[in-house]
């Protein structure tokens, strides 16, 4: 998986639902996703991230719900890192 090409794309989806939050590489080649909004939207964010972009090699998606309390400062739009 490419992850610039994935987090670039995630971000995109991301903001066409409606959500916050970030994509981000961490150092063993995975890609965390933090998003926050409406559940519909994250729900259909959370599908997306199954197949990824095109060229993506997606061969697991983990997901755990975070209590916004624990973010302190909720994001205000979508980006990478």
């Amino acid at each position: 998986m490419q992850g610039v090409f994935y987090r670039a794309s995630t971000r995109q989806r991301a903001q066409e639902l409606g959500c916050r939050g970030y994509a981000h590489n961490l150092p063993d080649g995975r890609v965390e996703v933090l998003a926050v909004g409406e559940p519909a939207a994250v729900h259909a964010l959370v599908e997306w991230l199954r197949q990824g972009p095109p060229a993506a090699h997606v061969t697991e998606v983990k997901c755990a719900e975070v209590a916004l309390a624990e973010l302190g400062e909720l994001p205000s739009s979508f980006g990478t890192r």
